[in-house]
């Protein structure tokens, strides 16, 4: 099996991973517990698509609004349809975070990092703009760290069968909990 294969034979990993993070942030009212972070705010807002189907039947289904608007992404879940791609507010302490997160991949897209320090000046020293640069670069790191947390928090669950069944029933209620 080649690597494309394997991509898309384990993209419902991805797929259940997003379902599944958009089920915890509603769980606790946008809060999730990460343990030894603490508490994350995140939302799921504005943006989702969503893919069902294979071959010519492939279908893909963007459903855009506020987040008490995204019913018609939740009424796509209970129709079999998969969370593919959504837009995410994630806060952690102070600082705030806007990302496109892509399941299949787990690939970040349009980053949108707090701002930290102040823009750029003109005649400023070198010094100044890489530690603008260094800043920002570990505000991205933070985020992807979060992320991968979270995955990694996700895949605890996931691997124990006892844990993913308690698990996929809660999320099975609340996909089927009416708007």
């Amino acid at each position: 099996m080649d690597l494309v294969d394997l991509i898309v034979e384990k993209r419902f990993l991805g797929q259940e991973f997003l379902t599944w993070l958009w089920y915890k942030s509603e769980e606790r009212g946008g809060t999730v517990f990460l343990p030894g972070t603490g508490d994350t705010q995140l939302v799921f807002e504005k943006h989702m698509l969503l893919e069902y189907g294979e071959g010519e039947a492939f279908e893909k289904i963007i459903c855009q609004g506020l987040q008490a608007e995204l019913n018609e992404a939740r009424t796509g879940l209970r129709m079999g349809k998969k969370l593919e791609q959504a837009r995410i507010h994630l806060v952690q302490g102070e600082y705030e975070w806007h990302m496109t997160l892509k399941a299949s991949m787990l690939e970040f897209r349009s980053v949108k990092p707090p701002k930290t320090m102040a823009s750029a000046e003109e005649g400023e020293t070198a010094e100044a703009v890489e530690g603008r640069l260094l800043d920002r670069i570990g505000m991205l790191e933070t985020a992807t760290r979060t992320i991968d947390e979270l995955f990694r928090l996700f895949l605890d669950i996931r691997t124990s069968p006892a844990a993913w069944q308690e698990e996929l029933e809660r999320i099975r209620k609340w996909i089927r909990k009416p708007e």
